[in-house]
């Protein structure tokens, strides 16, 4: 029961159009060829029945919001936020004409939902259900138009099938750089060494050649979208499981706190750095805010260099492992790197450190395993790290400089080495001081870039100058400061080539001809990105349908199941734990393990990630159990798209591919957005959709905090939960006030203050249409009423404001509406939810004042109010309908208003008089006044007549539409 007294009975009113809605099933988008009934809505509007073709049907747009794991602790007042602008977008675009798909699902596999199993021993899905059920119904109850027949869940069977066929499309596929797209592995041709005379290089050569053969499969293995690789890999031990970097925090996991260590197993990757290139290339064909696309790049991290092999100085290793290759941004510093430095997990290490040095550097790993990426790379943390005892041979110069292990470099990233330039990079510099190797100056930089808090008082600065291109250069350089900055080339040649006194992009030119000419390096770009690691040892989590054996020499190799075997299941356990021996939970099922003669199941589970990389392509034909997607729906949702157009006869003239707005936080603005996008280009290479990016709009909502201006966390106790809100002001008012706070991407704090507001409002909007004397019946009635009496049969006891007529509306009644036409269809067009509801705010400030209130006027408006306070709107809307027959359609597809331009041009405007310059009084005139009529009527003005007596009006100056000035003396 509320605490207050209801500005509107919404406590009736929302059930009873939310039923209304799903009895209709009035936002159900239809696909090409579905069968429309005569008497829907959709049909009614657009002149359909029976099975339309995609030509038929009106112009799509499909509006996603970024589906949510459905939690034990339920929805917070800030998830919403996002729902609540895609479903004003949503219901204002079926308005103008579009056919929509604003479709809700829930990314359901999880740790969380494991987690509780492993505690008490409950099967995941059990808990999964549970959630997903009363996340369903708060979101049902806020009134959003969603097509509920296309639900779906990650973890259904008929959904997971799918995941699984995709990664099968992907195991089979390889990529090919002369194409530079996906083929089937069919199609990869084996180098000479592996074509056996007579066959075929797809050949299968089940023949006596079974080495050729296990050879083959090895090299098609290395080619691989998804390949097996023994990989460094966040482990906890205490959840058993491999995590992904952004799940660990501070070196911890971020479900439950328990330590993480690194440590390298055996993993299921994906080849994503075979698109980084496309990946980069094709942020410009779609329309993303420029940090989020900043953010992308940025994460891909595309840089140009060349790769430099050091050989290793007394090596007595095969000659494939006795050099050490580098890839470096700035080969013109080569004459500059004093030492080398391996990530301490380099395949290396062992190989090269000597028996002095192999206690410390045994420590000194155990103790890296323990940091995260993001700890060991901070720019601000302490320099660490140990000497291997082994050297290299700079190639440049044939310097013999010391190798060292630091975390400080990532196995993960480029080859895992680096070459040190201290003089010229401050990572280096700090890890050379404090180590005390040499700082060896191979750039001068010129001393006008040069920060002055640089140049100490202690530190030895050394001014020369270099003329080039005709143009004098003062330089600086120094051993006791760090310059990492372009510049031109100094100590820097040998006998065969110089690089003095050449600028940076020169010099790097003429080193990386010369390493090439010499076979020691080579011209190369890098990519930050590193191939994507895809599996986890849980239980909750889509099973690979992958098996392995082993050959004739009693190797394992794996080998993937025919699509036909799909989907593969999970078995039923008792203990969702992990095996004693480490091993992932799958491992206890033994029956199901062997269940395939000759061969075991692969126990790794595919991450979460896997469901949401594609879960807007299922949407499109969630119930088709022979394919992922129709190909005519794909192509019809996903083909063009109408983002940009609001007129649906223009056709797609101006059309765009992919969904035409996606929203969702910014916390999945990089790795969520990325992996789709590469599993979208990986299906767009081999047929099966018809774009090459699965999103062409993408707007980022802000997040809503919580009262103290803090993150809403159960921990801080700082949690709003809806249900509250909506029992004390009901949905429309929620949905309101979530828009009217700011910018949809801001951040804002909560403030239930503020819900009041926006609910006063839409009371202020009821009590422009209702008779007080009949709601003031209805609410004695519904004191008294019994359980019998439907909230219908209450509603029916209010009648309409008896000010309400069916006349012409006035010039300015028309003006005052036209005005909010104008403003609000301008703010939907640019996600300015919270000005347009300012807009009509003003209107209802104004149309509450009229005498007479012509309903063409106000039923109009209630189309203006339909998407963002839907149920109240429909409500209105039904009582004009009753009793004036305004239309006959129903309001989430009424035709959306036009404003007229004409009837916005005042037809009165005010023009201030002055007399020497000075405002005696303001006077209304005709807009098309003369300058004589209003020189006639300044002159007549009653308040400037006492500033001319007994003066001589010397003249009258007139600005057409502006003033007029009598000048007298």
């Amino acid at each position: 029961m509320a605490s207050i007294r209801r500005q509107y009975p919404f406590h009736l009113i929302e059930p009873k159009w939310q039923q209304t809605w799903e009895q209709q099933q009035a936002f159900r988008a239809f696909n090409p060829n579905d069968e429309i009934p005569a008497s829907h809505p959709f049909g009614v509007r657009h002149g359909l029945s029976g099975k339309v073709s995609a030509t038929q049907l009106p112009p799509k747009f499909y509006i996603l919001d970024m589906f949510p794991y459905p939690s034990g602790a339920g929805l917070h007042v800030g998830h919403p936020e996002g729902y609540t602008a895609t479903d004003i977008l949503a219901r204002y675009r079926r308005a103008c004409g579009f056919n929509v798909l604003h479709p809700m699902g829930w990314d359901s596999f999880g740790l969380p939902a494991e987690q509780y199993a492993v505690k008490t021993g409950q099967h995941p899905r059990v808990t999964t259900e549970a959630n997903i059920a009363n996340f369903t119904r708060q979101i049902k109850s806020l009134g959003f138009s969603y097509d509920w027949s296309r639900e779906l869940a990650t973890t259904d069977v008929e959904y997971f099938k799918w995941t699984q066929w995709i990664f099968l499309k992907l195991y089979n596929s390889w990529f090919n750089p002369e194409t530079n797209k996906a083929e089937p592995i069919e199609t990869l041709k084996y180098p000479a060494e592996l074509v056996a005379s007579g066959l075929r290089p797809d050949s299968s050569a089940h023949s006596a050649d079974t080495t050729l053969e296990d050879k083959r499969r090895i090299y098609r293995d290395s080619k691989r979208l998804a390949y097996v690789s023994e990989a460094p890999v966040n482990w906890c031990p205490e959840l058993g499981t491999v995590l992904a970097n952004e799940e660990v925090i501070d070196g911890k996991s971020e479900v439950g706190g328990f330590p993480v260590i690194r440590k390298p197993m055996r993993q299921w990757m994906l080849r994503i750095t075979a698109y980084a290139e496309k990946l980069l290339a094709d942020l410009d064909t779609i329309d993303w805010s420029d940090s989020l696309k900043e953010m992308q790049r940025n994460w891909i991290g595309r840089s140009e260099g060349a790769e430099v092999d050091f050989q290793i100085a007394d090596c007595g290793l095969p000659i494939a492992d006795s050099k050490i290759r580098v890839f470096t941004t700035r080969p013109d510093t080569l004459f500059g790197a004093t030492y080398m430095v391996l990530a301490p997990e380099h395949r290396l290490v062992d190989e090269i450190v000597t028996e002095e040095q192999s206690n410390a550097v045994e420590n000194y790993r155990e103790h890296t395993a323990r940091k995260s990426d993001l700890e060991r790379t901070e720019l601000a943390k302490e320099k660490s790290g140990v000497f291997t005892g082994a050297f290299a041979i700079n190639p440049v110069n044939g310097e013999k400089i010391p190798i060292w292990i630091a975390d400080y470099v990532l196995a993960s990233y480029g080859t895992g080495a680096i070459m040190a330039v201290p003089a010229h990079d401050e990572r280096d510099f700090g890890f050379a001081k404090k180590f005390k190797l040499p700082v060896k100056p191979v750039v001068a930089v010129e001393t006008s870039k040069i920060l002055h808090p640089l140049l100490t008082p202690t530190a030895v600065v050394h001014l020369i100058t270099i003329d080039h291109d005709g143009k004098s250069h003062a330089l600086s350089y120094s051993s006791d400061l760090c310059f990492p900055l372009e510049g031109f080339a100094i100590s820097s040649s040998n006998s065969e080539i110089s690089l003095n006194g050449l600028p940076t992009a020169e010099a790097k030119t003429e080193i990386t001809a010369w390493l090439e000419e010499k076979g020691l390096g080579k011209k190369t770009i890098n990519y930050k990105l590193r191939d994507w690691l895809f599996s986890r040892q849980r239980y909750w989590g889509e099973p690979f349908p992958i098996i392995w054996k082993k050959d004739a020499a009693g190797n394992l190799y794996h080998e993937a199941l025919p699509e036909g075997s799909l989907p593969v299941l999970p078995p039923t356990l008792e203990d969702y734990k992990p095996t004693a021996g480490g091993e992932p939970p799958l491992a206890r099922a033994k029956d199901w393990l062997n269940e395939i003669p000759g061969a075991t199941r692969e126990t790794n589970t595919m991450p979460q990630w896997a469901g949401s990389c594609w879960y807007y392509l299922r949407y499109l034909d969630a119930k088709n159990s022979n394919a992922f997607v129709g190909k005519d729906v794909e192509q019809y949702w996903m083909g063009v798209a109408s983002s940009l157009r609001l007129d649906p006869s223009a056709h797609s003239a101006d059309s765009t591919p992919g969904v035409d707005l996606y929203v969702g936080g910014t916390e999945h603005a990089v790795l969520h957005l990325l992996y789709a996008r590469f599993w979208h280009k990986v299906l767009f290479d081999l047929g099966h959709v018809s774009t090459p990016e699965p999103f062409f709009k993408l707007v980022n909502q802000g997040l809503i905090l919580g009262e103290d201006g803090q993150k809403m966390s159960k921990s801080r106790g700082n949690v709003v939960n809806p249900d509250d809100v909506l029992v004390e002001y009901g949905a429309d008012a929620f949905r309101l006030y979530e828009m009217f706070m700011g910018p949809l991407q801001d951040t804002k704090p909560w403030n239930t203050k503020g819900v009041e507001g926006v609910y006063r409002f839409l009371g202020r909007v009821w009590r422009l249409f209702v008779d007080e004397q009949s709601e003031t019946e209805f609410e004695q009635a519904e004191t008294l009423t019994t359980t019998t009496q439907s909230r219908e049969e209450l509603l029916n006891l209010i009648k309409l404001n008896a000010s309400i007529k069916d006349v012409a509306a006035t010039p300015a009644q028309l003006k005052t509406l036209h005005a909010c036409i104008k403003k609000v269809t301008e703010d939907l067009d640019g996600l300015r939810f919270n000005t347009a509801i300012s807009a009509m705010m003003v209107f209802v400030n104004d149309a509450i004042t009229w005498e007479t209130k012509p309903v063409s006027v106000l039923k109009t408006f209630l189309q203006l109010l339909a998407p963002f306070s839907p149920h109240l709107a429909e409500e209105l809307w039904a009582k004009l309908n009753s009793s004036f027959i305004i239309h006959h359609s129903s309001l989430p597809y009424s035709l959306w208003p036009k404003f007229d331009p004409a009837l916005l041009v005042e037809s009165e405007i005010e023009i201030p008089v002055q007399v020497n310059g000075k405002l005696r009084d303001v006077i209304k005139v005709s807009a098309n006044a003369t300058a004589a009529e209003l020189e006639a009527l300044a002159l007549a003005n009653e308040k400037a007549k006492p500033y001319l007596e007994g003066k001589t009006i010397k003249k009258i100056i007139v600005v057409p539409k502006k003033l007029v000035n009598i000048v007298a003396a």
